[in-house]
């Protein structure tokens, strides 16, 4: 899962969209991406999105591109686009309990691997971002920052961020003490000393020291600069 089939190059200069035509060339269609959101948060799901995007003027989304460089409202225009426009998508949420139990690479794993299996067209090729993935039963390429560079892939990053921002949304009127509607499960500063304060919330992922640090599972690490916000994942 690291080359292109032969004959199918792409220019520097082809844009986000560059990679689904040169596939197209060859005869390989349809193509998916697929990429999740929330690896990297200490609480709230994991979310992977897929998605298949037709061929022509219909696939090509006003707007799109990496969620994370997008606003909100940027984010949520595209993801209506997206919906309207997709030849088939998908999206999979794996609770922060799961994620404990198989832990964060395996669940991330999985989740991408649900996802492609979920679409209602069955994909011919597979782009992923950033790590080959096996399972999918069809070829596919891992492409290094491929939410910025693959269509497809940028449209699931889409799926993923936006269905998971609005999860947390109802997350944070569950559990309103950790401000989960701002940051969104991630470990910024306010999280962290909310996370200190009232302790790990039912859906605050046990699996990373900062979490079982709050609960008193974990000793203390010394503060250094005013700053102690390790979350690295246990094993």
């Amino acid at each position: 899962m690291s080359d292109l089939p032969r004959g199918a190059t792409v220019r520097r200069d082809a844009g986000l969209y560059g990679y689904e035509r040169a596939l197209r060339r060859v005869g390989i269609e349809p193509v998916a991406g697929v990429d999740e959101a929330g690896r990297g948060a200490c609480a709230g799901p994991l979310v992977a999105g897929a998605c298949i995007l037709p061929a022509g003027k219909a696939g090509i989304v006003p707007g799109l591109a990496d969620s994370k460089l997008l606003t909100e409202k940027a984010r949520e225009r595209a993801y209506v686009q997206i919906l309207r426009r997709a030849t088939a998508w998908s999206v999979v949420v794996v609770e922060s309990d799961e994620c404990d139990r198989l832990g964060m690479h395996v669940a991330n794993v999985e989740a991408l691997r649900r996802a492609v299996a979920l679409l209602d067209v069955r994909p011919a090729y597979v782009l992923t971002d950033g790590f080959p993935v096996d399972g999918f039963d069809v070829p596919g390429l891992a492409m290094w920052k491929g939410d910025r560079v693959a269509a497809c892939i940028s449209a699931a990053s889409v799926l993923a961020k936006v269905t998971r921002d609005r999860i947390m949304c109802d997350l944070d009127r569950d559990w309103p003490a950790y401000d989960f509607k701002t940051h969104k499960g991630y470990i910024t500063d306010e999280h962290a000393a909310l996370l200190t304060e009232h302790g790990p919330s039912p859906v605050h992922r046990m699996r990373f020291v900062n979490v079982r640090r709050a609960a008193g599972l974990e000793p203390p690490l010394p503060v250094q600069n005013g700053h102690d916000h390790d979350q690295e994942e246990t094993p």
